[in-house]
């Protein structure tokens, strides 16, 4: 059986150095975190810090020709994907796994139409949120990666599968990831957005039944267009995602809450901008979706204007 020794990190983010920390512990395992000249610059003198210790990593730029990678984890910004997409064409051999572990389920079509589905395995990370302020960040080590094969073929399965069980990292292999996939979009698109736009953690939103009774009815827009979409036994989606909201750690902060704290645009173009370009593709309303898309676009001109004040 094929065997992962090299690995490529696309993003020490939130998520990121999750991975970044647990895979460079194992000193028999050639980790390489992919950075432009900027980033190289600026984890060299301030590192990220996880968990209070700096993470002291191998980092490597795009145009490197001398490291071919068995795995590829992709945990950039939805906004960082075009690029991580562009810059990993170096290291994709001819038996590369790729994953990625945006939110979302649009990210591995983009990263198929370059690479192909043979490579690229169906994933996402669930799990208490990673708080970060800065390079700093910090994580219960409450997580794990589920993951699953678009096809047939379960052999890119039991390599990641035989790689994640050495280095101690939490998984769930999924019967139906498109399922599994598309549900986590669900809890996204519901709470992540809201909570963003309110102000709350995530106990804040389960205490709360105003909350979660608009939550439900955005989700509602999401079961939909997950149904066209060919996904299977949608009608259990909502209770699984309400069931999955409810174990969240009470003073946890979205990640689209986070950016708001830190000033920072959001990923709502992989939410609400998805959202949208799927109902119309469906011929399917998304009222609600609609509208949380123009409040953030009111947030991140704000944001904008604030930025070009300080500027000046």
């Amino acid at each position: 059986m094929r065997e992962i020794k090299n690995i490529l990190i696309c993003g020490i983010g939130a998520v990121g150095s999750i991975y970044a920390d647990k895979i460079s512990r194992f000193s028999r395992y050639n980790l390489r975190i992919l950075v432009n000249e900027e980033r190289l610059i600026r984890y060299s003198t301030s590192p990220v810090v996880f968990n209070g210790n700096e993470l002291i990593l191998n980092y490597i730029l795009p145009e490197n020709e001398g490291f071919k990678a068995d795995l590829i984890i992709i945990a950039t910004k939805f906004s960082g994907l075009n690029s991580a997409i562009k810059n990993i064409k170096n290291f994709v051999g001819d038996d590369t796994i790729i994953i990625s572990l945006l939110n979302g389920v649009i990210s591995e079509n983009l990263i198929a139409e370059e690479y192909g589905w043979d490579k690229i395995l169906l994933s996402y990370f669930i799990g208490h949120s990673a708080m970060r302020d800065g390079r700093f960040i910090i994580h219960d080590g409450v997580g794990k990666i589920v993951f699953g094969t678009n096809g047939t073929d379960k052999t890119n399965e039991f390599v990641l599968k035989h790689f994640f069980d050495d280095v101690e990292i939490d998984y769930d292999i999924s019967n139906d990831i498109k399922h599994s996939l598309w549900l986590k979009y669900m809890m996204n698109v519901g709470t992540n957005q809201l909570s963003a736009l309110l102000g709350m953690t995530f106990g804040e939103m389960n205490k709360n039944e105003k909350f979660l009774a608009l939550a439900k009815k955005i989700m509602m827009e999401v079961e939909a267009v997950a149904k066209a979409e060919g996904v299977r036994n949608t009608e259990f989606m909502l209770n699984e995602a309400m069931v999955a909201l409810s174990e969240m750690i009470p003073e946890g902060k979205t990640s689209m809450y986070q950016d708001i704290l830190a000033g920072r645009n959001t990923e709502v173009e992989m939410f609400a901008g998805t959202m949208i370009k799927l109902g119309k593709k469906h011929n399917i309303p998304v009222p609600f979706n609609e509208f949380i898309y123009e409040l953030f676009m009111i947030i991140h001109r704000n944001f904008e204007l604030k930025r070009s004040l300080v500027i000046k």
